[in-house]
């Protein structure tokens, strides 16, 4: 029956297989290449991206994101995909850099206003990684998982591998491999760092 209803959404989103991708393309194999290894659909890697298109309103508005990039002619035809095949309505992307490999899992009310994202990162719901003035913007790095419900706001960057916890308010810079957690958020070190110290300590 699953895979029944799978095969009616992939023929209704069929069309977008003919929206071409352009310089988008090997981004876009980044992000279905990632979802992949998250959500696993039950098709061949040759139907994936539609069965991701079909399946996920989140993926939807990412590739709507990469394509309106490629160029004004892809930028025109994507905008009219996005018409006829929206994506999750309350995700907004107004970021000029994001890094392949991006997750979005639940993407309801969830804006990402950063200068950029690195790659393969990871975003939950509800998040708002935004701005307190138009040119204060975070930087997040690589491979950051960004929790449900947390804030990440103003001129400051989150370093590779860091997490930030649900519903945390992150105002200052994150480092690398570290957590933030709380409001404001505090900074736990990175799991290395902790279990060294308390080594020491016994």
């Amino acid at each position: 029956m699953k895979r029944a209803r799978l095969a009616a959404r992939m023929a209704w989103h069929a069309p977008l297989e003919l929206l071409p991708l352009g310089p988008a393309r090997p981004v876009i194999e980044a992000d279905v290449d990632r979802w992949i290894g998250v959500v696993a659909p039950p098709v061949s890697r040759r139907w994936a991206r539609l069965a991701l298109l079909a399946s996920y309103p989140e993926f939807r508005t990412l590739h709507a994101y990469r394509v309106r990039r490629a160029g004004m002619l892809y930028a025109l035809l994507g905008a009219v995909a996005a018409f006829l095949y929206p994506g999750e309505r309350t995700l907004h992307l107004a970021c000029s850099d994001i890094g392949p490999g991006l997750f979005i899992q639940h993407g309801f009310a969830t804006i990402v206003a950063a200068r950029k994202v690195g790659r393969n990162c990871w975003i939950n719901q509800q998040v708002t990684i935004g701005f307190t003035r138009p040119e204060a913007r975070p930087v997040i790095g690589d491979d950051v998982f960004v929790y449900a419900g947390a804030k990440v706001l103003g001129d400051i960057s989150i370093g590779d591998g860091a997490r930030v916890g649900a519903n945390a308010v992150v105002i200052e810079s994150v480092p690398a491999g570290a957590t933030a957690v709380g409001v404001p958020a505090r900074v736990l070190p990175a799991k290395s760092k902790r279990s060294e110290s308390a080594s020491h300590q016994a």
